[in-house]
């Protein structure tokens, strides 16, 4: 079952959102973000979704800022605007009774999981999926307008067959991002799932995010999968081995 949802963003703006509903009674809840410009109903997102949903965790994905159903503009969003924007989402979980037990990233939100999760009250666990350790490696995607951005204060560019809009503040907020204290400091169990084959985020990603955090850590290699997890079966696989490792972490009473 799905629920159609909205919420207010950290800066304004509402964001709108599905939450995957179990059909039984739910065992625990949670949030999921997205990658950079991927929005809640990319492959990796709806389908890792619906495989927790089927497993008894009910999950709600969104879009950021000015992506799909969401209002406001993409380009004033930022890495720190949509860090504050997953801790919205958990209160606004928190306020319909029906608080998130556990944080899963994608890429640029498996990044943003990592720096959120401190700051919303509940989550007991982390979940990145090809995370990168270096939250300016989205800078490549925009490489070709960052110059004029820099010096005009902005600078429209092409993804995905839309035009966005980058910022002077969203590329400054992007390079001043750090994730290693984010992680040493995390002290919640961490989940890291990683391809060996993903070309866009390497396998050296995951080390490092290993490396600094500490127990209890725990790495599963999604073997064969691409960044996106788009070939058939992919995202369910993880899902089914994030519902499968969320077990003792779940407020299931």
């Amino acid at each position: 079952m799905v629920e159609r949802v909205t919420f207010q963003s950290s800066t304004g703006p509402n964001l709108a959102g599905v939450i995957d509903v179990p059909e039984t009674d739910a065992r625990g809840w949670g949030v999921f973000a997205h990658g950079f410009t991927l929005g809640k109903d990319s492959p990796a997102a709806a389908r890792i979704c619906k495989q927790l949903a089927a497993d008894g965790i009910g999950m709600l994905r969104f879009d950021a800022l000015g992506l799909s159903g969401s209002e406001g503009d993409w380009g004033d969003g930022s890495f720190t605007v949509k860090v504050n924007d997953i801790v919205k989402a958990c209160q606004f979980m928190a306020d319909r009774g029906t608080p998130a037990d556990i944080l899963v990233g994608h890429s640029w939100g498996g990044a943003a999981v990592l720096a959120a999760a401190r700051q919303c009250p509940g989550v007991r666990s982390v979940v990145t999926v090809a995370a990168p350790i270096d939250v300016g490696h989205v800078e490549k995607h925009y490489d070709a307008v960052v110059d004029r951005c820099l010096t005009e204060g902005s600078a429209e560019w092409m993804v995905g067959g839309r035009t966005l809009t980058l910022k002077r503040e969203f590329v400054e907020d992007v390079r001043a991002a750090d994730l290693a204290d984010k992680i040493t400091d995390l002290k919640l169990p961490l989940l890291i799932l990683h391809s060996p084959t993903d070309n866009t985020v390497g396998i050296e990603n995951a080390s490092e995010i290993f490396r600094l955090a500490r127990h209890p850590r725990s790495f599963v290699s999604l073997e064969g999968s691409d960044h996106l997890l788009t070939a058939r079966g992919q995202a369910h696989r993880a899902g089914r081995i994030i519902g499968a490792w969320a077990d003792a972490y779940l407020d299931d009473e």
